[in-house]
């Protein structure tokens, strides 16, 4: 009986292991799924390297600021300055008037003088050496007045000294405008001999008495020895843009 007993408790307990569940492979008990989820991952973009722009050029303290640079001078005299347009030459200003009411100093005529010469304003002509000089004025009266169609015949030597007695060449006369204004284009007359540098002149308001004169130029050779040079025809020659040389000279008439 008691054989019978222990033989059904075997029974029991092996009936009961083999209804007990299984544990996991040790594997499989260390593994673990996540299930997927709905919120997506960002996705991380390196950051891109962006060029700071460079700082504006600020004037230091001796730059000129533009708004500066452009501005108008003042007028002398305080006269207001009229701003010329963008890209706008300069106009050449007319010749100053210099005059006290004195008249200019007649001069004798020489020997050399030619009636009848062609009316031009520049005797300058191809192939002519010497240093070239412009000379400008104004023909006035002695109220200081500008006379309007006054004449001007000029005459004198080349570079060389030398005059032309046959021709008329460094020769010719001209008309003042209606501001009184003449203008000269000619060549440095050369050392004639007993002479210092000179250019002859006849200035004579329309229906009006002439004035022979001459005009010597400031720092020529001649001048302190020449008795018939004056002060006041001496004019000084200062340099031009194209490299020639200019003089101003103004012609008083007497009454």
């Amino acid at each position: 009986m008691t054989q019978r007993l222990h033989i059904l408790f075997i029974t029991f307990m092996l009936l009961l292991a083999a209804c007990a569940p299984s544990p996991p492979p040790a594997s499989e008990a260390q593994t673990v799924v996540q299930e997927p989820s709905d919120t997506p991952v960002p996705t991380v973009v390196p950051p891109t390297h962006t060029a700071l722009p460079e700082p504006a050029n600020t004037a230091g303290p001796t730059d000129v600021p533009m708004a500066e640079a452009t501005q108008t001078p003042p007028a002398a005299n305080g006269a207001t300055a009229t701003p010329l347009p963008t890209g706008t030459a300069a106009p050449t200003p007319a010749p100053k008037i210099v005059c006290d009411g004195t008249p200019t100093p007649a001069q004798a005529e020489g020997p050399y003088y030619t009636p009848n010469t062609p009316e031009r304003a520049d005797l300058v002509e191809a192939g002519m050496g010497g240093t070239q000089i412009l000379v400008t004025g104004k023909v006035l009266n002695q109220a200081c007045e500008p006379i309007a169609g006054a004449k001007l015949d000029f005459w004198q030597t080349d570079a060389n000294g030398e005059y032309d007695n046959v021709g008329y060449r460094m020769r010719g006369h001209q008309f003042t405008d209606e501001n009184g204004n003449y203008v000269l284009e000619t060549v440095l007359p050369g050392v004639y001999p007993g002479r210092p540098p000179h250019i002859h002149v006849k200035v004579n308001a329309p229906g009006g008495p002439v004035l022979t004169t001459q005009i010597y130029f400031e720092g020529q050779p001649g001048n302190e020895n020449d008795g018939l040079v004056q002060p006041s025809l001496i004019v000084p020659l200062t340099d031009a843009a194209d490299g020639g040389k200019a003089a101003a000279f103004n012609f008083v008439l007497p009454n």
